[in-house]
């Protein structure tokens, strides 16, 4: 007999779906190329967007003079630009600005998020810290919704930024065409209110742009982490998945969502200081000014505000998100393993009454042939209800309800009743110190 003939089946399955891969190969997306492992920063990578934003934010550490420019533009914009522009504003008596107020938090949350991005590209490179390394390993429903993620997360910052730069935009121009600005040594003639107004502008932009940056970047870890939740639920259609199986990548999951709660545990905790305790401070001097409320004196409180709250639900939410997938997984696993046990209970049922019949059968036949040898005949049942199989659903169950935990803080979890609480004491601060500002001005 040929050799080629005594191959099995499933080796022939095997090559024709590997030819079939190798021949789909050049239509797939990028992520789910083997070569996307090695690709660093070229034109086709999918984070390329992500590196051209580092690179015109001055976010780029991969070279020392990369690392130089970041911390000159950091203190730049972030330190010398606003005590400048809050010394050299030459008010009138009559007229009070909260633009002191709201330097402090909007220098405090970028000096934040910088020295969270400058620990991260310290210790990961881009598609570490967004966990892309492991991407192989996961199944092509992830991947390609990965890919979707990576272009739809964006959205979400432009969302937040454009009508937010607008608004401060308005504000500046007016702000600046109603002020004067006086610098020591500098002569009157230089158009000090238009390059004051543009480098406030710029600073304005970087630091809210670090600052969502980082949120973006919480935000997608958590999705590619919603996206493997999903896949392990499509493992547990069937009564044919394999409960080792799933444990691994429920392993494999939790332990990615313990390395993200403990790289973004400060950032969330000590943004959540900063925003309620600049919040509780724009209320108690917006309530204690006895000068008239105005877009002039008060949008830039509105806009820091509005911002301050956007980004930090913007990280709340993906982790409630991700806390519900993950406290979901055991009620599925319970249905899983109660459906595969019910399928196994009615496939029993049926094997006994075949086996009843049967054995009716044989007594009617040993009626009529009392004479026949009938010692070799038997009947056994065997179960598809494997005892061992059984009890490692019931263990995967168990542990699936024990270790239901999504992103935590300090033991915390970050669940939707968090997620609701936060979110009425944050949004009702805003809310009061924008009907201050606006509804009464």
């Amino acid at each position: 007999m040929n050799a080629s003939n005594d191959s099995p089946p499933e080796a022939d399955m095997d090559a024709c779906f590997s030819d079939q891969r190798q021949h789909d190969q050049p239509n797939l997306p990028l992520l789910l190329r083997p070569s996307y492992s090695r690709s660093k920063s070229s034109l086709l990578d999918e984070l390329r967007t992500f590196r051209v934003s580092l690179k015109w934010c001055a976010l780029d550490h991969s070279s020392c003079i990369g690392k130089f420019i970041s911390y000159f533009m950091f203190v730049f914009f972030t330190i010398v630009v606003p005590i400048t522009s809050s010394l050299s504003v030459k008010l009138s008596p009559s007229f009070s600005s909260f633009n002191l107020l709201v330097q402090f938090p909007e220098s405090g949350l970028a000096l934040l998020g910088f020295f969270t991005l400058c620990r991260f590209f310290r210790k990961y490179e881009l598609r570490q810290l967004l966990f892309l390394d492991g991407l192989q390993d996961d199944s092509t429903f992830v991947c390609r919704g990965y890919t979707l993620e990576l272009d739809k997360v964006f959205r979400y910052l432009t969302f937040i930024l454009l009508p937010s730069f607008l608004v401060e935009l308005a504000h500046k121009i007016i702000f600046f065409s109603s002020v004067k600005i006086r610098l020591p040594y500098i002569n009157p003639s230089v158009p000090l209110n238009a390059i004051m107004f543009f480098l406030v502008l710029g600073s304005w932009v970087y630091r809210t742009w670090v600052f969502l940056l980082v949120c973006i970047l919480f935000r997608l870890t958590c999705e590619l982490q919603i996206l493997r939740f999903q896949g392990l639920h499509k493992m547990f259609e069937g009564c044919g998945s394999d409960a080792g199986e799933i444990f691994q990548e429920h392993k494999r999951i939790r332990k990615q969502l313990s390395i993200t709660s403990h790289r973004y545990r400060f950032f969330i905790i000590a943004s959540m200081v900063v925003i309620t305790v600049s919040q509780f401070a724009a209320l108690l001097l917006v309530l204690a000014s006895k000068s008239k409320k105005s877009f002039l004196n008060s949008g830039d409180l509105v806009v820091c505000s509005a911002v301050e709250v956007s980004g930090f639900f913007l990280c709340l939410l993906g982790a409630a998100r991700i806390t519900h997938r993950a406290q979901g997984m055991a009620a599925v696993a319970s249905r899983w393993h109660m459906s595969v046990t019910a399928a196994g209970t009615r496939q029993e049922k049926v094997r006994h009454r075949d086996a009843a019949d049967d054995a009716n059968m044989l007594s009617s036949y040993k009626g009529d042939n009392s004479d026949s040898d009938l010692s070799d005949i038997f009947i056994t049942i065997a179960s598809s209800q494997d005892p061992s199989y059984f009890q490692t659903r019931h263990a995967l169950v168990s542990y699936l309800q024990h270790n239901s935990g999504g992103i935590t803080l300090f033991g915390f979890a970050l669940d939707r009743g968090l997620l609701h609480t936060l979110f009425a004491f944050e949004f009702s601060l805003m809310m009061w110190v924008v009907s201050k500002v606006v509804v009464l001005s």
